[in-house]
């Protein structure tokens, strides 16, 4: 399957629009899709290696959406005694809108409005985090934000995205059809698989952004992922088993 990237041809969340139903069920199901189908679950293996208990940490999710990514890594450090603040950045008001809504609870979560590609700091992360994003990007924009992500941070990032192919384009039709029926979730969820990039694309991306050092690997069911560590060996965390890494 060859990757088919149209900027004229946006996922319909990506649109500019005000906050409606369609957009919040849209941005819910997205959520859901990462609690039960590997999204959080991939992000708390990297979590339970990089984080430690009785420390403070500085995070920064990149292109955060509705922010269930953010939530879910507060809730984890809550319950560790980790004490984490978040920057959460979005291009989309409306977007931005709905996940501070979602985000009453969680005065850890600081939502910003910036471009992934160009958000800039005066003080850098310890853990800078990208989760299914990258393919609402161009081949150029993506090494953008890699190489964003990796100026942001003094230690930890972690990109995790689809890896495009015909199972995951199968799971998603899959998920689609018999439990995220809504249009507009239903529209995006099949474009993302055509949008997203191959094991061995992102693996070059990784390389033309400059990484080096890096860890990349699958994650089941249709999830792929790259990270490098400042003071660790990137590919040294252990993954456990990946290819039955589902979410809980």
């Amino acid at each position: 399957m060859k990757r088919s990237f149209d900027p004229e041809e946006p996922e319909l969340m990506d649109v500019p629009q005000p906050v409606s139903r369609e957009l919040e069920a849209d941005l819910d199901n997205l959520g859901k899709i990462n609690r039960y189908f590997g999204g959080h679950r991939l992000v708390r293996t990297f979590l339970k290696a990089w984080l430690k208990p009785g420390r403070s940490y500085r995070l920064l999710d990149l292109a955060t959406g509705p922010g269930d990514v953010p939530r879910m890594i507060v809730q984890w450090a809550r319950q560790r005694g980790i004490s984490v603040k978040i920057d959460a950045v979005d291009l989309h008001p409306s977007t931005l809108e709905i996940a501070r809504r979602r985000s009453a609870d969680f005065p850890e979560i600081n939502f910003v409005r910036a471009d992934a590609r160009t958000y800039t700091d005066a003080v850098t992360y310890d853990f800078v985090c990208c989760s299914l994003a990258l393919h609402h990007f161009s081949e150029q924009d993506a090494m953008r934000v890699l190489r964003r992500a990796c100026e942001l941070s003094h230690d930890k990032v972690l990109i995790s995205d689809l890896e495009r192919g015909w199972f995951t384009w199968l799971c998603i039709y899959f998920i689609t059809s018999a439990f995220f029926r809504d249009p507009m979730t239903k529209y995006d969820a099949r474009l993302s698989v055509k949008r997203a990039f191959s094991y061995r694309e992102l693996d070059l991306l990784a390389q033309q952004a400059g990484w080096r050092g890096y860890g990349h690997c699958r994650f089941w069911p249709a999830r792929q992922a790259l990270w490098m560590s400042g003071k660790d060996e990137a590919p040294a965390v252990d993954l456990g088993n990946p290819a039955l890494d589902f979410a809980t």
